[in-house]
């Protein structure tokens, strides 16, 4: 069996490595265009920054150690230009010498990966624009600090490389400017998740400029649609990735309507013994049933490993993806599991949400970080997408929380969840099993919420009530309309109370305006609504509008509010 594989990155590599432990006598071709196989390339913005020092240590496995190990056949600065699928041969540039010549596959990888998005636009040429996927781009990057020595650098697009690349930039000493497109970063959170992260970025000194398109550049700024100048000695574009496919264009295998590689579950392209796997390729989205892609590291080396046993002849699939991701950004960490409330609206799924702030271990226990839970689950209790955001063991729980919506549990088996515990970890109920309780909580009516962004809509006269002890709002602020009665006084204060009007009750995290309501709701009140996640996540959400205001611009959300 003679096996080409195009592209030596995880996938490429790792179905190379799974295909000679499966079988001895293959001969595997390993075909990848760039000078490097096996890279770290999600480490490559902490070598920038300098968290990690050694080079080399971005290199997995050179061409000579992979070849010696699994006896492949390794061909680096070769590219595959074209594929003929009813011939099975594939016409290969051999970018070292400038020869062109063909090669014969019984079956065929495609691994090509995804490039940056680099559109043409006004002015590129005067301004020092990289884009981020391999060491080489790593390399110009680094040098191009160490030589020119930048000032001012901007970041155009808040996903995971565009803020990784942010602080990591600001490590070097830059001063850094974000500029995003859409109302918020990071697409895998919702926007009032996302408020911490933009608190962040201001906290950092950076600039931060949401709903704003680059339009252009000159030699010490980029440009937006608004005629706002920003600084950028040198820039970083990371607007997204687009499939590297363009060699296949002419090749009979089905492609999507971006250039993504259609699959089955085995990972078989349209074509006779052509498979495909990582950012190029769609997959099932495990949550709306719907293809798409999904380019993580985790899927692509998973894939690496059916796509090898596949054509090995062992029964194997791939079942899909839930997308799970996560962000060091500073001190804080975002991360996400399955589906968002935006895409659950847009797709009209139905759900139910919570937002719950935990403690990462033990209160008692000293050097404790808090985090925000977002829960999002359907009538049923079945789990359809976590967020997190916080500090210390963010990991650890959306992992729990990506097993539980991989593998179809509900709210009540994050209630069960039996998790490891010791005060230095964790607490007797932790994050995730609070999660499950106060979703729980919902579904059997002992509680109902409402949400950051209804506070500005609340009826004027409506009973709105701050369950906070007295120093709580004076020390760390208070939501406007609120009147201050504290949990223990609920009680002895029913009188002043008018049990016949909505009544809205916040705390500071939402755990004492839910027994709040457990009391006003036994003492006859008709209609009692708790703030989730309290007044900590509603302050989220102010401060970030206040920055937006002080920085002069507004960000507005599809629903019109101003955030």
């Amino acid at each position: 069996m003679k096996v080409l594989i195009v592209g030596g990155v995880a996938g490429g590599a790792g179905t190379a490595a799974r295909l000679r432990r499966n079988d001895e006598t293959a001969e595997i071709i390993l075909l990848e265009k760039g000078p490097y196989i096996t890279f770290a390339n999600c480490g490559l913005p902490y070598y920038i920054g300098g968290d990690i020092q050694n080079r080399a240590a971005l290199q997995l496995q050179t061409p000579a150690a992979f070849r010696d190990r699994f006896r492949i056949d390794v061909r680096v600065l070769h590219e595959v230009t074209a594929v003929d699928t009813a011939a099975k041969t594939v016409c290969i540039l051999n970018h070292s010498t400038g020869e062109t010549y063909q090669e014969s596959y019984d079956a065929l990888v495609l691994s090509p990966g995804a490039a940056p998005v680099r559109p043409k636009m006004p002015g590129m040429e005067e301004n020092a624009v990289f884009t981020l996927r391999n060491i080489p781009d790593t390399d110009a990057i680094y040098e191009h600090i160490a030589q020119a020595k930048p000032k001012t650098a901007a970041v155009i697009g808040g996903g995971f490389i565009g803020l990784e690349m942010a602080e990591n930039l600001v490590q070097r000493g830059l001063q850094v400017s974000v500029v995003e497109a859409a109302p918020h970063v990071m697409a895998n959170l919702d926007m009032d998740m996302a408020h911490a992260l933009h608190n962040r970025i201001r906290a950092a000194g950076m600039g931060l400029w949401l709903n704003r398109k680059l339009t252009g550049f000159t030699k010490d700024s980029v440009l937006l649609e608004d005629g706002t100048a920003v600084p950028a000695e040198m820039v970083i574009l990371s607007i997204g990735v687009a499939p590297e496919t363009g060699f296949l264009r002419d090749s009979g295998i089905a492609l999507g309507s971006r250039g993504e590689i259609l699959v089955d579950k085995q990972l078989r392209t349209s074509a006779p013994d052509v498979y495909a796997l990582g950012d190029a390729a769609t997959v099932e989205n495990l949550i709306t049933g719907k293809q798409q892609r999904i380019p993580l590291a985790g899927p692509a080396n998973k894939q690496a490993r059916i796509v090898a046993d596949v054509i090995c002849g062992k029964e194997a699939a791939y079942k899909g993806s839930i997308g799970t991701s996560i962000l060091k950004f500073f001190d804080l960490t975002a991360a996400s599991a399955g589906e968002k409330e935006e895409s659950l609206k847009a797709a009209g799924i139905p759900y139910r949400k919570t937002i719950t702030v935990s403690p990462s271990h033990a209160g008692y226990y000293p050097g404790g970080t808090q985090m925000t839970v977002k829960l999002l689950f359907q009538d049923s209790g079945k789990i359809l997408g976590a967020q997190i955001v916080g500090g210390e063991g963010v990991d650890k729980r959306i992992d729990d929380l990506a097993i539980a919506i991989r593998f179809g549990l509900a709210v009540d088996d994050l209630a069960e969840m039996e998790l490891a515990y010791a005060p230095p970890f964790s607490s007797a109920k932790d994050p995730v099993n609070m999660a499950g309780f106060v979703a729980q909580n919902v579904l059997q009516g002992m509680v109902h919420p409402i949400y950051a962004e209804d506070v500005a809509g609340l009826p004027e006269d409506a009973v709105k009530i701050d369950v906070r002890n007295p120093e709580e709002p004076q020390r760390v602020g208070a939501i406007p309309g609120f009147i201050n009665i504290p949990l223990q006084q609920i009680r002895d204060r029913l009188g002043e109370i008018d049990l016949s009007k909505k009544i809205y009750v916040t705390c500071q995290v939402g755990l004492r305006g839910y027994v709040a309501c457990r009391i006003l709701m036994q003492h006859g009140a008709s209609e009692v609504y708790n703030l989730s996640g309290g007044f900590s996540f509603w302050s989220s959400m102010d401060k970030d509008r206040r920055g937006m205001e002080e920085a002069g611009g507004k960000n507005i959300t599809a629903c019109g509010m101003q955030i």
